[in-house]
């Protein structure tokens, strides 16, 4: 059992995080049950840094998003509930799943952490509701993950938003600088030394080198 300073240790520490991923007072009091003055106090002495504006509502947002919005607020989701069936609790897994998104996704990032935690609250029935809008589903395609619909089955690739990129990747210059193909790794001295002698050994007229080399790399 977590002592009382304990658990105000922990609130601060999250609320911490919250803030430094651009969370609303708002977001951060449901996260961490600090009252909202407490958390101006503590996380925003200046004033004109506190994050402003009308907080995301998602169930009605995403249906309408557009495709790379889709896309990245899956990407958000999945790794939220992989983190929770985890059993990392939810606040802590929302701020890791967020921290990830973020480094993995190319900027600007569509999806602001307010967001993220609508989505999840919606998934999850947490926070701001006790109803569920929002059930990861895999696609029978590619089998990535999406966002769709509470109760939702997907039976084709009709509605994953992964599909229409990889289907568009190739003339949408949107969804190429979203998704950039990164560059394979220049070998290092010791790999282009393998690759030589890889090569040296499949040429026909030094198949003695073969068998030398597979006795050599047998474990």
């Amino acid at each position: 059992m977590q002592s009382r300073v304990d658990r105000q240790l922990r609130a601060l520490a999250l609320a911490k995080a919250c803030a430094a991923c651009g969370a609303r007072v708002r977001t951060i009091g449901h996260l961490t049950g600090l009252p909202p003055r407490e958390a101006l106090r503590l996380l925003f002495p200046d004033r004109m840094a506190v994050p402003r504006g009308r907080s995301p509502d998602s169930p009605e947002w995403y249906h309408g998003a557009n495709l790379l919005h889709r896309a990245e607020a899956s990407i958000v989701v999945a790794l939220y509930r992989r983190l929770r069936d985890a059993d990392f609790p939810a606040g802590e897994a929302l701020v890791g799943a967020y921290r990830h998104y973020v480094g993995i996704c190319q900027p600007p990032h569509r999806i602001s952490f307010d967001r993220a935690f609508d989505l999840a609250a919606h998934t999850d029935g947490l926070w701001l509701t006790d109803t569920r809008s929002f059930s990861l589903v895999t696609c029978p395609t590619c089998h990535s993950e999406f966002l769709a619909a509470y109760g939702s089955v997907a039976r084709s690739n009709d509605h994953c938003p992964f599909c229409k990129l990889v289907q568009r990747y190739g003339t949408d210059t949107r969804v190429q600088g979203a998704f950039p193909v990164q560059p394979l790794a220049a070998p290092n001295a010791d790999q282009l030394g393998m690759l030589v002698l890889l090569q040296l050994a499949a040429s026909p007229s030094n198949e003695h080198l073969a068998a030398p080399m597979a006795g050599q790399h047998r474990p």
